[in-house]
Order: C-alpha cells, then sequence, then structure tokens
C-alpha cells in the first residue's frame, strides 16, 4: 500500500475565521497601510521556503484604525546586536530570510550577560528581562514555594533559585499585562517541574510505579468527580505529596485567570506530557534505546507543549478554541515544543552525562543509533533542531498568511517569542548547564 503522507494543511481555516466576522478579515487584509514606518514583527520569517510571500509583514503589523491599537503585532523597538560570525545583518531581532545562525549570544538590550555558544546553533537573540519583574516575580514564586505548597525541602534551595525561574518566564511573556499574569505561567513551570524531579529524575525518581503517580497527580488537573464517599478521600490525596499540592495551587490561580476552554486545552496538553513521561520512563526500565524517529516521536509528547499553549492566558487575550484546533496551528505548536525541548537536549547534556543512570537525550539516540561519535552525534543534533525550528518559522508564516485574524496572528508571534526566551533562558543558566569540549 502506498504511504498516506501528511495530512493536508488547507483545513478549514477559512472557515473557522468567519466565525468572527468578514469585517474583522477584511480589516486585518488591509492592515499596515497607514503604519509603514513602524517597527516589523518579531514573527519570524521563514527562510526560502515556498514562494514569497511580500504582504507577510503588512499582515504581522495587526490591524489599523480607531480602538486596535491593542492588537497590534509590532514589537517595542530594539537594538538588536549584528551577529559576530555570520555577517548577517539583523532588524528588531528578525534575521534576514537567508536563516543564517544569529551568532551573538548578547541580549537585544541592556548589559551582555554570560552565555554558552553552541557553533552553529539557530537561535534570535532576545532583549534582557525587565529587572523589576524578575525580581518581584522571583519573590513571589519562592512565597509560593516555600509557605504555599512546600515544595521543597530546605537543601534544595539553592538549586531552586539556581533555575531562574523569574528570569526565564519574564523573557518568556514580555507581553503578560501584569505580575500576575506572569505567576499564572511561573507557578504551572516550577510544579511542572518538581513532578518532574521527584516522580521521573534525579530527586527521588523511578520509572517504577510512575504511572499510578503521574495519574494521581493528572487529577490535580483534571478533577476527579465520583461519589460522595469518595470525594474526600481524593481531595485529601492533593495535598499528599509535594508534586500534587503544586499543581493543585498552580491549576486553581491559572482556572481563576483563564477561560474554560483554555483550561481545558492545558489540561490536554499536560496529558500529552504526561504520556511522554510514560514512555522515556517504560524504555529506562527494559533498558531500550529508541530508534532516532520514535526519540523524536517522544519528544513530541514529552516536551514544553503546555508553556508555548497558554501564551494567550498570560498575555490576557483568548484564541478562540476553533482556531486553535485546527490542524495547521497543532503543527505549528508541535514544531515549537519540539524545537524547545531539543534545545534542552543540547544545553543539558554535559549535566544528564553526569547524573546516575543512563539519560535518553538526542544526541545519545543519535550516537547509538547512527553509529556517531560523540561530537558528531551532538552537532547533527544542532542540525535537527535548525531544521524544526525553520519549519516552525515556515509554518507559523504561512499560517499567518492564510488566516490573519487578530488573536491568531497575537497568539503565533507569542509563541515565537516563548520559544526564543526558552532558548535564552537555557543558555544563560549558566548555574545549570555547561558544553561538552567539541569545538
Amino acid at each position: 500500500m502506498p504511504e498516506p503522507g501528511l495530512s493536508p494543511l488547507q483545513s478549514s481555516l477559512p472557515s473557522a475565521a468567519a466565525h468572527f466576522g468578514a469585517h474583522v478579515l477584511a480589516q486585518a487584509a488591509t492592515v499596515g497601510v497607514e503604519a509603514a514606518d513602524t517597527a516589523p514583527s518579531t514573527l519570524p520569517v521563514p527562510a526560502a521556503v515556498g514562494e514569497p510571500m511580500p504582504d507577510l509583514s503588512r499582515i504581522l503589523r495587526g490591524p489599523s484604525g480607531l480602538g486596535t491599537a491593542g492588537l497590534s503585532l509590532a514589537a517595542r523597538p530594539v537594538e538588536a546586536p549584528v551577529p559576530v560570525e555570520s555577517g548577517v545583518p539583523v532588524a528588531s531581532g528578525v534575521p534576514v530570510a537567508t536563516g543564517a545562525p544569529v551568532a551573538s549570544g548578547a541580549p537585544a538590550s541592556g548589559a551582555p550577560v554570560e552565555a554558552l555558544e553552541i557553533p552553529g546553533l539557530y537561535y534570535h537573540p532576545v532583549p534582557e528581562p525587565d529587572p523589576v519583574r524578575v525580581e518581584e516575580v522571583s519573590r513571589r514564586i519562592k512565597d509560593w514555594a516555600v509557605d504555599e505548597v512546600e515544595l521543597f525541602p530546605e537543601e534544595w534551595e539553592g538549586q531552586f533559585d539556581g533555575f531562574s525561574v523569574g528570569r526565564y518566564m519574564v523573557a518568556c511573556h514580555p507581553d503578560a499585562p501584569t505580575v500576575d499574569h506572569l505567576m499564572v505561567a511561573t507557578r504551572l513551570m516550577v510544579a511542572e517541574n518538581a513532578v518532574d524531579d521527584i516522580y521521573c529524575e534525579d530527586h527521588g525518581g523511578s520509572p517504577i510505579g510512575l504511572g499510578g503517580r503521574l495519574l494521581l497527580a493528572h487529577t490535580a488537573l483534571d478533577p476527579v468527580h465520583t461519589t460522595a464517599e469518595y470525594q474526600p478521600q481524593w481531595a485529601e490525596s492533593l495535598h499528599a505529596d509535594s508534586p500534587r499540592r503544586a499543581y493543585r495551587s498552580a491549576m486553581e490561580y491559572f482556572v481563576r485567570q483563564s477561560t474554560p476552554s483554555q483550561a481545558d486545552r492545558f489540561r490536554h496538553d499536560m496529558a500529552r506530557l504526561h504520556l511522554g513521561y510514560l514512555a522515556e520512563g517504560a524504555w529506562a526500565q527494559t533498558d531500550h534505546t529508541p530508534e532516532v524517529w520514535e526519540y523524536l516521536a517522544m519528544r513530541q509528547y514529552n516536551n514544553f507543549r503546555p508553556c508555548p499553549t497558554i501564551t494567550d492566558t498570560v498575555g490576557g487575550y483568548e484564541l478562540p478554541a476553533d482556531l486553535h484546533a485546527q490542524p495547521a496551528m497543532q503543527r505549528v505548536l508541535a514544531l515549537a515544543g519540539n524545537a524547545s525541548t531539543i534545545v534542552n537536549d543540547l544545553y543539558s547534556y554535559t549535566k544528564e552525562l553526569a547524573s546516575p543512570g543512563r539519560h535518553l537525550n538526542l544526541p545519545v539516540v543519535l550516537a547509538d543509533r547512527e553509529g556517531l561519535s560523540e561530537r558528531d552525534a551532538y552537532l547533527k543534533a544542532v542540525e535537527v533542531h535548525n531544521d524544526l525550528m525553520r519549519d516552525f518559522e515556515a509554518e507559523s508564516a504561512a499560517l499567518a498568511a492564510a488566516c490573519p485574524v487578530p488573536s491568531l496572528l497575537r497568539f503565533l508571534k507569542g509563541v515565537a517569542v516563548w520559544v526564543d526566551g526558552n532558548h535564552y533562558w537555557h543558555q544563560t543558566n549558566t548555574f545549570r548547564y555547561s558544553l561538552p569540549d567539541f569545538w
């Protein structure tokens, strides 16, 4: 039988967009005429993919006219560094369409920070996160972790501080209207890492019994509806350990800020994450090294997707459910999560090698399955990341052109900014990460 191939991306986008009124589409399709001199969006433009899209920058500038200023996708003007190796000019943080890697790891504005450099890695520099917000988010999240959910014992405090979650979340969500909005993402990020560390990884985690632990933790996100006799026992179980306490509390805050549709979307993505944890745990129990394609399939579930998928909640708006569910949007989100997670594989490579046991990451799987040296496997993992990034950018640009609804455009930009902020945090977190000596 012939291979079925990929599902066509010509989905029901036009009909979904029609729900928001022909006047919205007409306005979005003609924007930018009066604002030709404004700064361009930071949504990445694909490098040499398909036919040129001369109207894309006009579309991405967002609607114009009375009452539409809050929907603009234009970035605040920033001074981005000119790459020191590639010679590719940069405008407002967006490399020109050659797709060449940006060699400078310095932030786009503010004082340079210490940064790790992976030669050839394709990424976009970001502005240094607002230090006032970083400080406030860092203070609030530690108060929450220590006082509200008793997340970690005293001896883990240094590791918690070294995670620098405040800087992480401010970099990923620069459009958050308030610190309260940022805290929604920050609590969830910390809770997700607690589950990973304590249930799966190096703070007591084990693949043995993992399924039961994850199922019970997931009920803190997706409540159990049972009989009156057993409901109190389930409710009490949510306080049984720190991962469940963190999930329960973080989700309560999230539900207050989000719409029911956004909350259900997040629960779905967390189920994906937990499925990925289970696959990796099963491979660890059987000492199985997956094929490269199998590993990448697992990483599509065990990845960062729950974080960028809430970018609209953190931004104080909503991407409607029928637009979020479009196959083209799902592909964009999958590629964003995949690229972001391979970034983690690259920066955490030496950290995982130094940890007890055998940790699967893309360079390790490539070395084992394709017979490559450690260095060549690592360099090929960089190429895989770059391919995922360029596919993400191309699909984002195509979707923006096909369906220029303001909320969708803003969401696409938010996901792109999250991807860049995630790289920035990995690159600058020298407390946690170091690089192999392959250059």
